[in-house]
């Protein structure tokens, strides 16, 4: 399930980029220096639970499409469903896959799209999304954080 065009890899890479270096930005704000530091600090924590860089739509949008192709390169296979929504929704993981009248793998992982971005650039863990409560997830293999970041 394909969530990026080949001709627009250039693109994705870009804006994906483009939101790190925000992000990055953001967090130095903060003074919480670069992302994944200070992760004991209380304050930093809920800074970092923030980062949410002011940046066009199309941006943000290419940025979540080019991560979770980045996401589906590491980790093929039809178990897991990941949702960005509006963005994007791709299958990972090796395991057993939706049958033929429920299109829903039975592990389903849903986020927004400014928590999939920390995620994914590292900005904030797993667990810290997770125990904020901003990642909703149902099935056995409920949890990406041996895949982030990428």
């Amino acid at each position: 399930m394909t969530v990026l065009r080949q001709q627009d890899l250039n693109k994705g890479r870009t804006a994906w980029e483009r939101w790190r270096e925000a992000a990055a930005a953001l967090m130095n704000e903060g003074g919480d220096g670069e992302p994944g530091a200070g992760r004991a600090d209380r304050a930093g924590l809920a800074h970092r639970l923030t980062i949410s860089p002011d940046l066009p739509r199309p941006v943000w949008a290419m940025a979540v499409r080019y991560s979770l192709f980045l996401l589906e390169w590491r980790a093929p296979g039809e178990g897991v469903e990941v949702r960005v929504a509006p963005w994007g929704a791709i299958k990972i993981l090796d395991g057993p896959a939706s049958d033929p009248h429920n299109l829903t793998p039975p592990d389903v992982i849903e986020l927004e799209p400014d928590v999939w971005l920390r995620l994914a650039a590292g900005v904030t863990a797993w667990s810290e999304e997770k125990d904020a409560g901003r990642i909703t997830a149902v099935g056995e293999r409920d949890d990406l954080s041996d895949l982030l970041p990428l």
